[in-house]
């Protein structure tokens, strides 16, 4: 019997992507989903899929936990924090973007983790999945907003294991990098040129997400490469600075 059989799990964004193939899984591993995302239209179709094992919750996601703990009957055992912006620009962008990359990437997950604790805590049992990207253990050229917020997604990511793992909360960190999706589509040519090559698919993704559980990961690495890179950035900072910036002047003269 699955790990995950009758437990009841939140997925934001599900909609497509990452969260329907983590909404996907859970089902398939017995588990009963809430699919969550903005579009109504995509989270009925992606709870259709499933079947009997997923309720559609249409809305921000933000302000999905108590709704989703009614459905699910009154408990969440696992929230999985996917939905995300991919929010361009630079250090000029506009105060709007920055807010939403940040309230969305970062406030989302703390909102959620806020009134997920206090049950956790006292069952002594539950699981958090944040869906922060390899930008957030790197960075990604082009995309300042986008950067700096999952920075934070992981850090709080991190601040909530390090504080709760000894109470029985597990949390972990899906840090992939090129995914297609239509996140992928929208990131354009420097996504084309940094995250295409190497881009897997969703299920990938989940895939990595299921082992890492079951082996107890905090990082969640479907690019195994990117563990190296994050060593280099760690170990010689300057180097990988460099190395980095050469990238971006190679994005600014295509």
């Amino acid at each position: 019997m699955s790990a995950y059989q009758d437990q009841r799990v939140v997925v934001t964004g599900a909609g497509g992507g990452i969260g329907a193939a983590l909404a996907h899984r859970f089902a398939a591993e017995g588990a009963t989903v809430v699919v969550n995302d903005l579009d109504a239209a995509k989270a009925a179709s992606v709870a259709g899929e499933i079947g009997g094992r997923a309720i559609a919750l249409p809305g921000d996601a933000s302000g999905v936990v108590e709704e989703a703990r009614r459905a699910l009957g009154g408990r969440v055992d696992v929230y999985c924090a996917n939905a995300g912006l991919a929010s361009g620009g630079d250090a000029f962008a506009d105060e709007a973007v920055w807010e939403a990359a940040w309230d969305t990437n970062v406030m989302a997950h703390v909102r959620a983790a806020r009134l997920l604790l206090p049950d956790w805590l006292e069952r002594g049992g539950g699981r958090f999945v944040s869906t922060v990207s390899a930008a957030g253990l790197l960075t990604m050229i082009g995309a300042a907003p986008y950067s700096v917020s999952k920075h934070g997604a992981l850090a709080f990511a991190e601040w909530l294991s390090l504080t709760y793992r000894h109470r029985g909360v597990q949390v972990h960190a899906i840090c992939p990098q090129g995914v297609r999706t239509d996140m992928l589509t929208a990131a354009g040519s420097a996504g084309e040129l940094v995250l295409a090559p190497t881009a897997i698919e969703p299920e990938a993704v989940a895939d990595a997400l299921f082992d890492g559980m079951e082996k107890g990961r905090f990082l969640i690495l479907p690019h195994p490469e990117v563990a190296d890179f994050y060593a280099a950035r760690a170990t010689d900072p300057d180097r990988w600075l460099s190395g980095m910036n050469h990238l971006q002047q190679k994005w600014e003269g295509r």
